[in-house]
Protein backbone atom coordinates (compact mmCIF):
# COMPACT_ATOMS: atom_id res chain seq x y z
CA UNK A 1 0.00 0.00 0.00
CA UNK A 2 1.78 3.46 -0.95
CA UNK A 3 2.69 5.53 2.47
CA UNK A 4 1.06 8.59 0.27
CA UNK A 5 -2.57 7.33 0.80
CA UNK A 6 -1.92 6.84 4.39
CA UNK A 7 -3.47 10.09 6.76
CA UNK A 8 -0.53 10.69 9.42
CA UNK A 9 -2.13 12.85 12.39
CA UNK A 10 0.88 15.80 13.94
CA UNK A 11 -0.84 15.11 16.96
CA UNK A 12 0.46 12.28 18.85
CA UNK A 13 0.55 11.67 22.40
CA UNK A 14 2.92 9.98 24.36
CA UNK A 15 0.96 6.84 25.22
CA UNK A 16 -0.08 6.74 21.26
CA UNK A 17 3.50 7.12 20.19
CA UNK A 18 4.68 4.13 22.80
CA UNK A 19 2.12 1.74 21.03
CA UNK A 20 2.84 2.81 17.34
CA UNK A 21 6.54 1.85 18.07
CA UNK A 22 5.17 -1.84 18.05
CA UNK A 23 4.09 -1.10 14.41
CA UNK A 24 7.67 -0.42 13.27
CA UNK A 25 8.83 -3.53 15.54
CA UNK A 26 6.21 -6.21 13.90
CA UNK A 27 6.95 -4.11 9.92
CA UNK A 28 10.84 -4.73 10.83
CA UNK A 29 9.85 -8.59 12.02
CA UNK A 30 7.81 -8.82 8.32
CA UNK A 31 10.12 -7.46 6.23
CA UNK A 32 13.40 -9.65 8.44
CA UNK A 33 11.01 -12.65 7.03
CA UNK A 34 11.95 -11.44 2.85
CA UNK A 35 8.19 -11.88 2.03
CA UNK A 36 7.44 -9.30 -0.59
CA UNK A 37 5.49 -9.12 -4.09
CA UNK A 38 2.76 -11.35 -3.92
CA UNK A 39 3.65 -13.27 -1.02
CA UNK A 40 3.92 -9.70 1.29
CA UNK A 41 1.69 -10.59 4.34
CA UNK A 42 -2.06 -9.11 3.99
CA UNK A 43 -5.04 -7.78 6.11
CA UNK A 44 -8.50 -7.94 5.69
CA UNK A 45 -10.79 -6.13 7.89
CA UNK A 46 -14.72 -7.17 8.67
CA UNK A 47 -16.56 -3.85 9.38
CA UNK A 48 -19.90 -4.31 11.00
CA UNK A 49 -22.55 -1.14 12.22
CA UNK A 50 -22.16 2.67 12.20
CA UNK A 51 -20.27 5.49 10.38
CA UNK A 52 -17.78 5.61 13.70
CA UNK A 53 -16.64 1.83 13.44
CA UNK A 54 -16.33 2.59 9.31
CA UNK A 55 -14.05 5.21 10.41
CA UNK A 56 -12.22 3.27 13.26
CA UNK A 57 -11.69 0.81 10.92
CA UNK A 58 -9.96 3.35 8.59
CA UNK A 59 -7.45 3.70 11.57
CA UNK A 60 -7.09 -0.22 12.01
CA UNK A 61 -6.16 -0.09 8.24
CA UNK A 62 -3.44 2.65 8.34
CA UNK A 63 -2.07 0.52 11.23
CA UNK A 64 -2.14 -2.53 9.27
CA UNK A 65 -0.20 -1.05 6.53
CA UNK A 66 2.20 0.99 9.04
CA UNK A 67 3.00 -2.67 10.46
CA UNK A 68 4.00 -3.29 7.04
CA UNK A 69 0.93 -5.54 6.17
CA UNK A 70 -1.10 -4.93 2.77
CA UNK A 71 -4.50 -5.08 2.04
CA UNK A 72 -6.12 -8.75 1.14
CA UNK A 73 -9.28 -8.97 -1.10
CA UNK A 74 -10.81 -12.01 0.85
CA UNK A 75 -10.37 -13.59 4.39
CA UNK A 76 -8.91 -16.39 3.17
CA UNK A 77 -5.97 -14.76 1.64
CA UNK A 78 -5.23 -12.72 4.72
CA UNK A 79 -2.37 -13.52 7.50
CA UNK A 80 -4.20 -10.90 9.53
CA UNK A 81 -7.73 -11.00 10.33
CA UNK A 82 -9.82 -8.06 12.15
CA UNK A 83 -13.17 -7.79 12.89
CA UNK A 84 -14.79 -4.60 14.15
CA UNK A 85 -17.85 -5.17 15.51
CA UNK A 86 -21.34 -3.72 17.04
CA UNK A 87 -23.50 -4.34 19.41
CA UNK A 88 -26.27 -1.46 18.85
CA UNK A 89 -28.48 -4.60 18.60
CA UNK A 90 -28.74 -7.95 18.96
CA UNK A 91 -28.96 -9.09 15.43
CA UNK A 92 -25.67 -7.69 14.62
CA UNK A 93 -23.78 -9.66 17.29
CA UNK A 94 -25.30 -12.70 16.04
CA UNK A 95 -23.77 -11.91 12.54
CA UNK A 96 -20.31 -10.75 13.69
CA UNK A 97 -20.11 -14.00 15.80
CA UNK A 98 -21.53 -16.00 12.82
CA UNK A 99 -18.47 -14.57 10.89
CA UNK A 100 -16.01 -14.88 13.19
CA UNK A 101 -16.95 -18.94 13.59
CA UNK A 102 -16.56 -19.26 10.33
CA UNK A 103 -13.03 -18.01 10.35
CA UNK A 104 -11.89 -20.93 12.22
CA UNK A 105 -11.46 -22.83 9.11
CA UNK A 106 -9.24 -20.47 7.48
CA UNK A 107 -7.12 -20.59 11.20
CA UNK A 108 -7.36 -24.57 10.72
CA UNK A 109 -6.16 -24.39 7.11
CA UNK A 110 -3.13 -21.82 8.12
CA UNK A 111 -2.45 -21.71 11.44
CA UNK A 112 -0.28 -18.93 11.49
CA UNK A 113 -3.22 -16.59 10.94
CA UNK A 114 -3.43 -13.67 13.17
CA UNK A 115 -7.85 -13.25 14.12
CA UNK A 116 -8.57 -10.07 16.33
CA UNK A 117 -11.92 -9.10 17.36
CA UNK A 118 -12.61 -5.79 18.46
CA UNK A 119 -15.68 -2.71 18.44
CA UNK A 120 -18.35 -1.93 20.55
CA UNK A 121 -19.71 -6.28 21.06
CA UNK A 122 -16.25 -7.46 22.83
CA UNK A 123 -16.26 -3.84 25.13
CA UNK A 124 -18.95 -6.17 26.97
CA UNK A 125 -17.19 -7.97 29.28
CA UNK A 126 -19.84 -11.41 28.79
CA UNK A 127 -19.24 -11.24 24.90
CA UNK A 128 -15.20 -10.56 25.28
CA UNK A 129 -15.00 -13.73 28.02
CA UNK A 130 -17.01 -15.74 25.00
CA UNK A 131 -14.85 -15.48 22.37
CA UNK A 132 -11.96 -16.05 24.99
CA UNK A 133 -13.33 -19.05 25.87
CA UNK A 134 -15.10 -20.46 23.31
CA UNK A 135 -13.47 -18.97 20.37
CA UNK A 136 -10.02 -20.59 20.77
CA UNK A 137 -8.67 -19.31 17.68
CA UNK A 138 -9.52 -15.82 18.45
CA UNK A 139 -5.59 -14.43 18.77
CA UNK A 140 -7.11 -11.40 20.83
CA UNK A 141 -9.96 -8.66 21.43
CA UNK A 142 -9.50 -5.18 22.00
CA UNK A 143 -12.41 -2.88 22.81
CA UNK A 144 -13.05 0.47 21.74
CA UNK A 145 -10.80 2.06 24.06
CA UNK A 146 -7.81 0.33 22.76
CA UNK A 147 -7.85 0.00 19.12
CA UNK A 148 -4.42 1.83 19.50
CA UNK A 149 -2.97 -1.03 21.36
CA UNK A 150 -3.32 -3.26 18.17
CA UNK A 151 0.12 -3.28 16.45
CA UNK A 152 0.86 -4.30 20.45
CA UNK A 153 -1.30 -6.80 20.16
CA UNK A 154 0.06 -8.43 16.91
CA UNK A 155 3.49 -8.02 17.92
CA UNK A 156 2.95 -10.34 20.81
CA UNK A 157 0.75 -12.88 18.99
CA UNK A 158 3.43 -12.75 16.24
CA UNK A 159 6.42 -13.08 18.78
CA UNK A 160 4.86 -14.93 21.49
CA UNK A 161 1.63 -16.47 20.46
CA UNK A 162 -0.23 -15.08 23.18
CA UNK A 163 -3.75 -14.76 23.17
CA UNK A 164 -4.50 -11.14 24.92
CA UNK A 165 -8.01 -9.88 25.96
CA UNK A 166 -8.26 -5.91 26.48
CA UNK A 167 -10.73 -4.11 28.93
CA UNK A 168 -9.93 -0.60 29.05
CA UNK A 169 -10.58 0.94 32.41
CA UNK A 170 -11.03 3.99 30.82
CA UNK A 171 -11.29 5.69 27.30
CA UNK A 172 -9.49 8.59 26.10
CA UNK A 173 -8.78 10.82 23.00
CA UNK A 174 -5.41 8.97 21.37
CA UNK A 175 -4.25 11.65 18.35
CA UNK A 176 -1.22 9.95 16.24
CA UNK A 177 -3.02 6.74 14.99
CA UNK A 178 -2.45 6.74 11.09
CA UNK A 179 -6.02 6.29 8.70
CA UNK A 180 -5.97 4.58 5.26
CA UNK A 181 -9.43 5.91 3.99
CA UNK A 182 -11.49 2.97 2.13
CA UNK A 183 -12.00 5.76 -0.71
CA UNK A 184 -9.68 8.87 -1.49
CA UNK A 185 -12.47 10.99 -2.33
CA UNK A 186 -15.06 10.01 0.50
CA UNK A 187 -13.79 10.79 3.94
CA UNK A 188 -14.75 9.78 7.27
CA UNK A 189 -13.77 12.42 9.98
CA UNK A 190 -14.11 11.81 13.97
CA UNK A 191 -14.55 14.68 15.80
CA UNK A 192 -15.82 13.09 19.59
CA UNK A 193 -16.34 9.82 20.88
CA UNK A 194 -18.65 8.55 23.46
CA UNK A 195 -21.94 9.49 24.81
CA UNK A 196 -23.67 11.62 27.95
CA UNK A 197 -27.11 10.99 26.82
CA UNK A 198 -28.22 7.53 28.32
CA UNK A 199 -30.97 7.14 26.61
CA UNK A 200 -33.32 4.25 28.29
CA UNK A 201 -32.88 2.03 25.04
CA UNK A 202 -29.32 2.25 23.95
CA UNK A 203 -26.17 0.37 24.78
CA UNK A 204 -23.75 3.05 23.21
CA UNK A 205 -22.73 5.29 26.70
CA UNK A 206 -21.91 1.81 27.91
CA UNK A 207 -19.75 0.30 24.82
CA UNK A 208 -18.31 3.88 23.95
CA UNK A 209 -17.44 5.95 27.35
CA UNK A 210 -18.57 9.22 28.17
CA UNK A 211 -18.33 12.26 25.93
CA UNK A 212 -14.82 13.33 24.80
CA UNK A 213 -13.92 16.02 22.07
CA UNK A 214 -11.25 15.70 20.21
CA UNK A 215 -9.45 19.30 20.30
CA UNK A 216 -10.52 21.81 16.94
CA UNK A 217 -6.86 22.07 16.29
CA UNK A 218 -6.32 18.28 15.10
CA UNK A 219 -9.60 18.13 13.70
CA UNK A 220 -8.91 20.96 11.33
CA UNK A 221 -5.92 19.96 10.47
CA UNK A 222 -6.64 16.21 9.73
CA UNK A 223 -9.56 17.79 7.32
CA UNK A 224 -7.03 19.93 5.56
CA UNK A 225 -4.71 16.44 4.97
CA UNK A 226 -7.96 14.60 3.63
CA UNK A 227 -8.54 17.05 1.21
CA UNK A 228 -4.90 17.23 0.13
CA UNK A 229 -4.81 14.06 -0.82
CA UNK A 230 -8.39 14.10 -2.74
CA UNK A 231 -11.39 13.76 -0.48
CA UNK A 232 -14.20 15.49 -1.89
CA UNK A 233 -16.64 14.35 0.48
CA UNK A 234 -16.16 14.79 4.61
CA UNK A 235 -18.59 13.06 7.08
CA UNK A 236 -17.95 14.68 11.30
CA UNK A 237 -18.76 11.88 12.83
CA UNK A 238 -19.62 11.51 17.04
CA UNK A 239 -22.43 9.56 18.75
CA UNK A 240 -23.59 13.41 19.36
CA UNK A 241 -21.93 15.76 17.02
CA UNK A 242 -24.13 18.61 18.29
CA UNK A 243 -22.16 18.53 21.91
CA UNK A 244 -18.59 18.43 20.16
CA UNK A 245 -16.59 20.96 22.60
CA UNK A 246 -13.18 20.92 21.36
CA UNK A 247 -12.50 24.62 22.20
CA UNK A 248 -15.30 25.91 20.10
CA UNK A 249 -18.79 24.25 19.44
CA UNK A 250 -19.76 22.49 15.91
CA UNK A 251 -20.94 25.48 14.11
CA UNK A 252 -17.63 27.26 14.39
CA UNK A 253 -15.70 24.01 13.86
CA UNK A 254 -18.17 23.63 10.76
CA UNK A 255 -16.98 27.06 9.16
CA UNK A 256 -13.70 26.65 9.84
CA UNK A 257 -13.27 23.63 8.05
CA UNK A 258 -15.31 25.00 5.30
CA UNK A 259 -12.73 28.09 4.91
CA UNK A 260 -9.88 25.81 4.01
CA UNK A 261 -9.00 25.53 0.49
CA UNK A 262 -10.54 23.04 -2.20
CA UNK A 263 -14.03 21.87 -3.91
CA UNK A 264 -15.49 19.62 -0.81
CA UNK A 265 -18.58 18.98 0.70
CA UNK A 266 -19.00 19.20 4.47
CA UNK A 267 -21.46 16.57 6.57
CA UNK A 268 -22.11 15.85 9.94
CA UNK A 269 -23.61 13.31 11.76
CA UNK A 270 -25.68 11.82 14.16
CA UNK A 271 -27.68 14.89 15.69
CA UNK A 272 -29.40 15.31 18.99
CA UNK A 273 -32.45 17.29 18.90
CA UNK A 274 -31.77 18.58 22.67
CA UNK A 275 -28.46 19.87 21.20
CA UNK A 276 -29.05 21.54 17.95
CA UNK A 277 -28.58 25.08 18.15
CA UNK A 278 -29.81 28.30 15.98
CA UNK A 279 -26.05 28.50 15.72
CA UNK A 280 -25.93 25.30 14.03
CA UNK A 281 -29.18 25.52 11.58
CA UNK A 282 -27.42 29.26 10.28
CA UNK A 283 -24.07 27.62 9.28
CA UNK A 284 -26.05 24.94 7.68
CA UNK A 285 -27.73 27.93 5.60
CA UNK A 286 -24.75 30.03 5.14
CA UNK A 287 -22.05 27.56 3.99
CA UNK A 288 -22.21 26.47 0.73
CA UNK A 289 -20.19 23.70 1.64
CA UNK A 290 -22.47 22.28 3.90
CA UNK A 291 -24.40 19.76 2.29
CA UNK A 292 -28.20 20.90 2.60
CA UNK A 293 -29.38 17.45 5.00
CA UNK A 294 -29.57 17.13 8.85
CA UNK A 295 -30.72 13.62 9.88
CA UNK A 296 -32.11 14.40 13.33
CA UNK A 297 -33.46 11.32 15.19
CA UNK A 298 -37.10 11.99 16.59
CA UNK A 299 -37.49 8.13 17.73
CA UNK A 300 -41.01 8.55 18.65
CA UNK A 301 -43.46 11.01 18.14
CA UNK A 302 -44.74 10.37 21.88
CA UNK A 303 -44.46 12.76 24.98
CA UNK A 304 -45.34 10.16 26.80
CA UNK A 305 -42.87 7.86 25.17
CA UNK A 306 -39.92 10.22 24.82
CA UNK A 307 -39.93 10.77 28.44
CA UNK A 308 -39.87 6.55 28.79
CA UNK A 309 -36.58 7.00 26.33
CA UNK A 310 -34.95 9.42 28.20
CA UNK A 311 -34.92 11.81 25.28
CA UNK A 312 -34.68 14.99 27.15
CA UNK A 313 -36.73 16.95 24.71
CA UNK A 314 -40.91 16.89 23.47
CA UNK A 315 -42.76 16.27 20.83
CA UNK A 316 -43.12 20.47 20.42
CA UNK A 317 -39.39 21.29 21.20
CA UNK A 318 -38.57 18.79 18.01
CA UNK A 319 -41.09 20.67 15.52
CA UNK A 320 -40.32 24.02 16.77
CA UNK A 321 -36.65 23.15 15.63
CA UNK A 322 -37.67 22.41 12.90
CA UNK A 323 -39.78 24.89 12.20
CA UNK A 324 -36.82 27.01 12.99
CA UNK A 325 -34.59 24.80 10.71
CA UNK A 326 -36.80 25.49 7.45
CA UNK A 327 -37.26 29.29 7.61
CA UNK A 328 -33.63 29.30 6.97
CA UNK A 329 -33.21 26.41 4.79
CA UNK A 330 -36.60 25.89 3.06
CA UNK A 331 -35.14 23.14 0.62
CA UNK A 332 -33.61 20.80 3.21
CA UNK A 333 -33.43 17.42 3.27
CA UNK A 334 -34.48 16.28 6.54
CA UNK A 335 -34.12 12.30 7.86
CA UNK A 336 -35.04 10.51 11.23
CA UNK A 337 -34.70 7.13 13.48
CA UNK A 338 -37.99 6.33 14.78
CA UNK A 339 -38.13 2.86 17.17
CA UNK A 340 -41.12 0.86 17.04
CA UNK A 341 -42.88 -1.29 19.69
CA UNK A 342 -40.53 0.56 22.23
CA UNK A 343 -41.89 -0.87 25.90
CA UNK A 344 -45.60 0.73 26.90
CA UNK A 345 -46.28 2.04 23.66
CA UNK A 346 -49.84 2.61 23.10
CA UNK A 347 -51.80 2.33 19.48
CA UNK A 348 -52.37 6.18 20.73
CA UNK A 349 -48.56 6.93 21.30
CA UNK A 350 -47.62 5.40 17.90
CA UNK A 351 -50.52 7.01 15.93
CA UNK A 352 -48.49 10.39 17.37
CA UNK A 353 -45.66 9.26 15.85
CA UNK A 354 -47.24 9.06 12.42
CA UNK A 355 -48.22 12.13 12.99
CA UNK A 356 -45.46 13.63 13.73
CA UNK A 357 -44.49 12.17 10.17
CA UNK A 358 -46.74 13.71 8.75
CA UNK A 359 -45.59 17.30 10.26
CA UNK A 360 -41.98 17.03 9.69
CA UNK A 361 -42.46 15.76 5.97
CA UNK A 362 -39.17 13.56 5.98
CA UNK A 363 -37.40 13.19 3.25
CA UNK A 364 -36.37 9.83 4.46
CA UNK A 365 -36.50 7.87 7.69
CA UNK A 366 -34.79 4.85 9.06
CA UNK A 367 -37.02 2.91 11.50
CA UNK A 368 -36.45 0.09 13.81
CA UNK A 369 -38.37 -2.59 15.81
CA UNK A 370 -37.50 -1.70 19.85
CA UNK A 371 -34.74 -4.62 20.15
CA UNK A 372 -33.79 -4.94 23.66
CA UNK A 373 -30.09 -4.68 24.54
CA UNK A 374 -29.16 -6.17 27.99
CA UNK A 375 -27.24 -3.35 30.90
CA UNK A 376 -30.04 -0.73 29.51
CA UNK A 377 -32.89 0.29 31.51
CA UNK A 378 -35.65 -0.55 28.86
CA UNK A 379 -34.77 -4.24 28.73
CA UNK A 380 -36.16 -4.73 31.81
CA UNK A 381 -38.84 -2.66 31.13
CA UNK A 382 -43.02 -3.61 32.13
CA UNK A 383 -45.30 -3.63 28.93
CA UNK A 384 -42.71 -5.48 26.47
CA UNK A 385 -44.74 -5.16 22.89
CA UNK A 386 -45.36 -7.89 21.06
CA UNK A 387 -43.68 -8.94 18.10
CA UNK A 388 -46.36 -9.32 15.88
CA UNK A 389 -47.98 -6.04 16.88
CA UNK A 390 -44.27 -4.02 16.57
CA UNK A 391 -44.42 -5.56 13.18
CA UNK A 392 -48.32 -4.64 12.02
CA UNK A 393 -46.67 -0.65 13.31
CA UNK A 394 -44.10 -1.28 11.43
CA UNK A 395 -45.94 -1.96 8.31
CA UNK A 396 -48.11 0.70 8.62
CA UNK A 397 -45.29 3.09 9.13
CA UNK A 398 -43.27 2.07 6.24
CA UNK A 399 -46.37 2.70 4.02
CA UNK A 400 -47.06 5.93 5.28
CA UNK A 401 -42.97 6.62 4.85
CA UNK A 402 -43.33 6.14 1.06
CA UNK A 403 -46.57 8.17 0.19
CA UNK A 404 -44.26 10.97 1.89
CA UNK A 405 -41.17 10.26 0.47
CA UNK A 406 -42.54 9.98 -3.15
CA UNK A 407 -44.15 13.44 -2.63
CA UNK A 408 -40.72 14.85 -1.57
CA UNK A 409 -39.05 13.53 -4.53
CA UNK A 410 -40.77 14.78 -7.10
CA UNK A 411 -39.16 18.33 -5.81
CA UNK A 412 -36.59 17.76 -7.75
CA UNK A 413 -37.32 16.31 -10.91
CA UNK A 414 -36.32 18.47 -13.64
CA UNK A 415 -33.63 19.79 -11.23
CA UNK A 416 -29.98 20.36 -12.21
CA UNK A 417 -28.10 19.32 -9.48
CA UNK A 418 -24.28 18.95 -8.36
CA UNK A 419 -23.31 15.62 -7.19
CA UNK A 420 -20.31 13.87 -6.52
CA UNK A 421 -19.78 10.62 -8.63
CA UNK A 422 -19.18 8.13 -6.12
CA UNK A 423 -18.32 4.78 -8.54
CA UNK A 424 -20.52 2.32 -10.82
CA UNK A 425 -23.87 1.76 -9.69
CA UNK A 426 -24.33 -1.62 -7.62
CA UNK A 427 -27.23 -2.90 -9.24
CA UNK A 428 -26.34 -1.71 -13.32
CA UNK A 429 -22.68 -2.04 -14.64
CA UNK A 430 -23.85 0.69 -17.19
CA UNK A 431 -24.32 2.91 -15.14
CA UNK A 432 -22.57 5.43 -12.80
CA UNK A 433 -24.06 6.50 -9.59
CA UNK A 434 -23.24 9.79 -7.09
CA UNK A 435 -24.64 11.89 -4.57
CA UNK A 436 -25.62 15.67 -3.57
CA UNK A 437 -27.79 17.27 -1.51
CA UNK A 438 -30.54 14.84 -2.20
CA UNK A 439 -30.09 11.88 0.24
CA UNK A 440 -30.96 9.25 -2.95
CA UNK A 441 -28.33 8.03 -4.90
CA UNK A 442 -28.49 9.61 -8.24
CA UNK A 443 -28.03 7.05 -11.49
CA UNK A 444 -26.94 8.07 -15.08
CA UNK A 445 -25.87 6.31 -18.00
CA UNK A 446 -21.96 6.00 -18.06
CA UNK A 447 -20.55 8.52 -20.55
CA UNK A 448 -16.96 7.52 -22.43
CA UNK A 449 -13.83 7.66 -20.08
CA UNK A 450 -16.19 7.52 -17.37
CA UNK A 451 -13.38 6.03 -15.23
CA UNK A 452 -12.06 9.73 -15.37
CA UNK A 453 -15.14 11.06 -13.57
CA UNK A 454 -15.07 8.81 -10.44
CA UNK A 455 -14.33 11.13 -7.64
CA UNK A 456 -15.29 14.85 -9.25
CA UNK A 457 -18.54 16.62 -8.99
CA UNK A 458 -20.47 17.04 -12.00
CA UNK A 459 -23.69 18.72 -12.77
CA UNK A 460 -26.92 16.16 -13.82
CA UNK A 461 -30.56 16.39 -14.43
CA UNK A 462 -32.96 14.96 -12.53
CA UNK A 463 -35.19 13.05 -15.67
CA UNK A 464 -36.90 10.53 -13.20
CA UNK A 465 -37.32 10.16 -9.14
CA UNK A 466 -38.28 6.55 -7.10
CA UNK A 467 -38.73 5.54 -4.06
CA UNK A 468 -35.45 4.75 -3.69
CA UNK A 469 -33.63 6.43 -6.31
CA UNK A 470 -32.85 8.93 -8.89
CA UNK A 471 -32.38 8.88 -12.64
CA UNK A 472 -30.51 11.66 -14.46
CA UNK A 473 -28.57 12.55 -17.37
CA UNK A 474 -25.07 14.33 -17.08
CA UNK A 475 -24.88 18.00 -18.47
Amino acid sequence: MRDEYIIKPKFTDESTAEEMSYADRVAADLASSGLSGEKAPKFYIQTFGCQQNVADSEKLAGMCCTMGYERAEKPEDADLILVNTCAVREHAEKKALSIIGQYKHIKDSKPETIIGVGGCMVTQKARADKLKNSYPYVSFTFDTGAIQSVPRLVYSALKKGKRSFVMSENWEINEGMPSLPSQSHIAWLSIMYGCNNFCSYCIVPYVRGRERSRSAEAVIEEAKQLIERGAKDITLLGQNVNSYDGGMDIAELMHKICALDGDFRLRFMTSHPKDASDRLFEAIAEEEKIVKHLHLPIQSGSDRILKLMNRKYTRDAYLEKIEKLKSLVPDISLTSDIIVGFPGETEEDFEDTLDIMKKVRYDMVFPFIYSPRTGTPAAKMDGQIPREISAERMKRLLELETEISNERNERFLGRTMRILIEGESKNDSTKLTGKGDTVRPVHFPKPENHEKLIGTFANVRIKDVSTFSFEAEII
